[in-house]
């Protein structure tokens, strides 16, 4: 098996095909390349410091690519709506930086933000949806004023799927009424993953060196390894779900994706900048949120990182060509990596009698909470959709069924419980059992939904391709907000991997 051991995005890029075949997410074959597409944050700070190049060149830069390859070129559809007010922000942070004023560590960089997320702008928040399209919110999400006050240049919004992914099981993921199919920049046949798909996808094809996505379950660690980027599934309750299109508030939550832990760092600690509440360990101490200047190249010296015995197909999951290849290099940092049973609990009807509750009560009560809104309900969406099918002609019948769900308030509490204590019993038990650091798995194994029901934080760290041109990758599952120690574990792994 071929694999990018090396991976990091300047050796990844320099080594695309030919102008004459496939070259995502370059894509030189319909746009000149340019040095800043696919620099971090830091380097593009650096650089606007040094005048080297200003925020609106970078708005201007991103607008291109945009033009170029979204709608036009390989159609990646990553992104469906473009702030019209981009420009002139990028001008007055510009303007505020001549003046030695900087608003935060964000100051010029352009950020998208997932079509879920509410902006107190001309711009819409559909969460994909076309019965949702009316009067923009009148005020932004909590994450988007922490935004907005670092200094970011809020771009657009990026497309996903509908509703969180949430309206029928035969549509693809990715997909929504409103921006159409996500192609992945890598391959445009390769799956794109989960509901952030546009923003992963966006960031992986130089449309923003940030973005911000939203998960469920799976939802951003899903699109984020599909992507080759970098994907955070905060713990929940880390960001405030303020101003988000609920799917379900027991596990819904933001969260930043980038091309590096270092970036994912910076946008966590923006989003978390000035929140009113710190949260508290166990133990009663409050949790440190200078999550970049805790960055550790030799974070996985000495730690203990337990991962799955076994395959969901039974097999030996250290057997697994990633994984094996993976462990070794983890191994070489200098951290132990221990096998584990873990019998992860068949939690599907209570997971999907959590989600039809939320969608269905949580839905309406934000509608209501949109002046000049055309649906109120999440039977208006429903009675929209069959008034209004679309090309595509699919279905819904995920929103149909949550329609139909009666559960009184104990029946609902009884379950959703079980959801969240079941997979918080199975983790905290192994962690303390093995006396482990953090959790281990491939992105796509078991650990991935049982993290997300556990409300626990996991991170995904691409490693390259395979042979096959399948996505190769890590997923590190946390303690609760125990983020500063993932991003770190999760910096070292991303250096370990750039000096191979």
């Amino acid at each position: 098996m071929l694999i990018v051991t090396s991976f990091c995005w300047a050796n990844a890029l320099s080594a695309m095909a030919a102008p004459d075949a496939f070259d995502g997410p370059s894509f030189e074959s319909f746009i000149p390349p340019d040095t800043n597409d696919f620099s971090d944050a830091g380097e593009l700070q650096a650089r606007m410091t040094d005048g080297a190049v200003t925020s609106v060149q970078l708005v201007e830069r991103a607008l291109a690519r945009i033009r170029a390859l979204d709608r036009a070129g390989p159609h990646l559809n990553a992104v469906v709506e473009i702030n019209p007010d981009a420009m002139s922000i990028a001008s007055t942070l510009d303007r505020e930086r001549a003046e030695g004023v900087l608003r935060g560590p964000l100051h010029g960089l352009p950020v998208l933000l997932k079509d879920n997320l509410d902006t107190a702008d001309s711009m819409q928040t559909s969460s994909g949806s076309l019965a949702l399209i009316g009067q923009p919110a009148l005020e932004d999400a909590v994450v988007v004023k922490r935004l907005r006050q670092a200094g970011a240049v809020v771009l657009g919004k990026a497309n996903g799927g509908e509703l969180a992914g949430f309206r029928d099981w035969g549509i693809p993921m990715g997909w929504s009424g409103r921006g159409g199919q996500v192609r992945n920049p890598w391959g445009l046949d390769l799956p794109v993953c989960g509901s952030s798909a546009g923003p992963a996808a966006a960031v992986a094809a130089g449309f923003a060196p940030l973005s911000v996505g939203t998960e469920t379950n799976g939802s951003i660690i899903c699109p984020a390894h599909a992507n080759l980027v970098v994907g955070l599934r905060p713990t929940l309750g880390l960001l405030s779900q303020a101003g988000l299109v609920p799917l379900s508030s027991w596990q819904d939550t933001p969260g930043p994706i980038a091309r590096t832990v270092t970036d994912i760092a910076l946008l966590l600690g923006a989003m978390r900048e000035g929140q009113e509440s710190t949260p508290m360990t166990a133990s009663g101490q409050a949790v440190d949120v200078d999550y970049l200047a805790k960055l550790d190249i030799n974070a996985l010296l000495g730690k203990r990182l337990g991962y799955p015995h076994l395959l969901p197909d039974g097999a030996l999951t250290i057997d697994h060509p990633h994984f094996s290849w993976l462990a070794k290099v983890l191994e070489a940092a200098g951290a132990t990596l221990v096998p584990i049973h873990l019998a992860i609990p068949d939690l599907f009807e209570e997971q999907m009698a959590v989600l039809n509750h939320g969608i269905k009560r949580e839905l309406g009560s934000y509608l209501q909470g949109r002046p000049g809104m055309g649906v109120q309900t999440l039977a208006d969406v429903i009675n929209y959709n069959q008034e209004n099918p679309g090309p595509e002609g699919y279905g819904q019948q995920l929103l149909e069924d949550a329609q139909a769900q009666e559960l009184d308030d104990p029946a609902y509490w009884l379950i959703a419980n079980k959801l969240r204590n079941e997979p918080r019993q199975l983790l905290d038990n192994a962690m303390r059992q093995h006396v482990l650091d953090a959790l281990l798995d491939l992105p796509s194994g078991e650990l991935r939904g049982a993290g997300a029901q556990a409300g626990y934080p996991g991170l995904s760290v691409p490693a390259g391709v395979d042979e096959a041109g399948q996505p190769v990758g890590l997923y590190f599952l946390g303690m609760p907000w125990t983020e500063a120690s993932l991003l770190s574990m999760g910096f070292a792994f991303e250096q370990s991997l750039r000096s191979k």
